[in-house]
């Protein structure tokens, strides 16, 4: 018997590191309680935000149990299988099960470039053996795409294969997955990874999103679901808006998803620094990245982050014991006597 689809905001959850590179088990249950206080659908470990790449296997396992154990069953958990091989991602499958999560989460293989039939094929085969749902991801800068032919397939043939999570930030294939698929089996998910086009696609049939920028402003996307979820388009759109300018000054930084770990650490989170070592111009770099997501922080209210961007301008604006502000003003006087 199938269920219904999977719908809402689930957060692709960070991986907090402790000063010496190890993860941070307590800031990780930290972040967990509170997206799940602020009202999140579910949560999404190991993610591209995750960037479970850069962690070992067992190190991923433990990730999925940190949270799993954290969220205690008040939230589901799509949690993210993607492996290297098969054998492993269908140890992670199992192991997933054993901690009732809610489904998983497999891109197509990455690194080498394969077929679509071996793509196929190699969801077909793990669709066979998994003892939990699964979630196609496609995210085609990082892995193969999936084809909508093939998610097509998959879909109507596999009734374990439950949904799709798309990355591509292809609004045309988005439209194309709702209407080719869900018209024939409605409880397939559609669920978006991309923020710039969360909104237009709920509005043509998506079922949620998967969303990085939830995990720094959770109560904007709360609210967005919430406004949506009772007809009111408008104030949908203007939050699908204001959301823009932060979503594409985080993915910008300086490796990613380094914009996101300001993000968090503005709003007062210890996350410590990606695996990916930085050069010292980079690391001087993100000194200003955070005052501009605090700033954009600040314009939407965030209390908590207006006190950093006012700190950083008084600091900008006093420039070897020069106040800039005070130049500034005596210019624009002796200006306004011509």
């Amino acid at each position: 018997m199938r269920k219904e689809p999977i719908s809402g905001i689930f957060v692709p959850n960070i991986a907090p590191y402790t000063k010496d590179g190890r993860l941070n088990e307590p800031e990780l249950r930290k972040i967990v309680r509170w997206l799940i206080n602020k009202g999140v659908t579910g949560l999404y470990p190991n993610g591209s935000m995750g960037e479970f790449i850069r962690l070992s296997f067992e190190e991923r396992l433990r990730l999925v149990e940190i949270v799993a154990d954290e969220a205690n069953g008040e939230v589901p958990i799509l949690a993210g299988a993607a492996e290297a091989n098969i054998d492993m991602v269908l140890e992670t499958c199992e192991f997933c099960a054993k901690i009732g999560c809610r489904a998983v989460s497999i891109t197509g293989p990455y690194y080498f470039k394969v077929s679509q039939e071996s793509i196929e094929h190699y969801f077909r085969e793990i669709s066979r053996q998994s003892p939990i749902d699964i979630i196609m991801y496609n995210i085609p800068a990082f892995a193969n795409e999936i084809s909508l032919p093939v998610i097509e397939r998959l879909a109507m043939d596999c009734e374990n294969i439950i949904g799709t999570k798309d990355s591509s930030a292809d609004m045309s294939r988005v439209m194309h997955l709702i209407h080719d698929i869900k018209s024939k089996r409605p409880d397939f998910s559609v669920l978006i990874g991309w923020e710039e086009i969360f909104i237009p696609a709920m509005i043509m049939g998506a079922d949620g999103g998967t969303l990085s920028t939830a995990g720094v402003i959770p109560e904007v996307f709360v609210k967005m679901w919430k406004e949506f979820s009772s007809g009111n388009i408008e104030a949908c759109k203007q939050l699908q808006f204001k959301i823009l300018t932060l979503f594409k000054t985080m993915l910008e930084a300086t490796n990613f998803p380094e914009g996101f770990r300001e993000g968090y650490s503005v709003r007062g989170f210890d996350v410590g620094r990606a695996r990916q070592p930085m050069s010292p111009n980079e690391e001087s770099q993100m000194a200003g990245i955070r005052n501009q997501i605090a700033c954009i922080l600040a314009d939407c209210g965030y209390q908590d982050a207006a006190a950093i961007c006012q700190a950083n301008k008084m600091t900008q604006s006093s420039v070897s014991g020069i106040d800039t502000e005070e130049i500034v003003r005596a210019v624009m006087a002796k200006i306004g006597k011509r």
